[in-house]
């Protein structure tokens, strides 16, 4: 369903007078800022480990198809936006880092302000903590997980409004 409603255009892919017709993968429709801000028409959701956007979909929307809802909506535009599995997350950390288990950063909790956010700070700052590469990378993998989902309600006018804006 995503690719069928993106235009087709002819392009000479070996440059022999052959023109093929070929879908416009490279065009991308994106949320206006105020309908992003309006919090009213989207619902939280926790990815859990495994799922995918077509998981997603259908225990939310019952449809697999609008899986392409779900990465519009959270602006995914490629494979590393959404979460890995535990499993990829760990062969993904032991291929980045050569030793998973060393220091990344150091980091330190707010006193003022928004004390949910932690400060990195030098090794030497009084009551700093060590995040290891591994801590660091689960946390970025964690922040994932946290996506919002279109209301029910609206996915019809959403889908209608993609069409046309799609083939602009």
């Amino acid at each position: 369903m995503y690719f069928s409603k993106f235009p087709l255009y002819e392009y000479d892919v070996q440059d022999t007078q052959n023109r093929t017709l070929i879908t416009d993968i490279m065009r991308r429709v994106n949320l206006k800022s105020n309908v992003r801000a309006n919090t009213l028409v989207f619902d939280h959701y926790s990815v859990k480990d495994g799922e995918t956007p077509d998981i997603v979909a259908t225990k939310y929307y019952n449809n697999p198809e609008f899986h392409w809802v779900i990465i519009t909506i959270n602006n995914i535009t490629n494979r590393h936006d959404w979460p890995m599995d535990q499993v990829g997350l760990t062969q993904y950390i032991n291929d980045k880092y050569s030793n998973p288990d060393a220091v990344h950063h150091y980091e330190l909790a707010q006193t003022s302000g928004d004390t949910t956010k932690l400060l990195k700070v030098a090794s030497d700052t009084a009551g700093a903590t060590q995040v290891t590469n591994y801590e660091y990378e689960q946390t970025l993998n964690d922040d994932k997980r946290q996506i919002r989902l279109l209301d029910k309600g609206y996915v019809a006018q959403f889908k209608s409004e993609f069409e046309k804006l799609i083939q602009r």
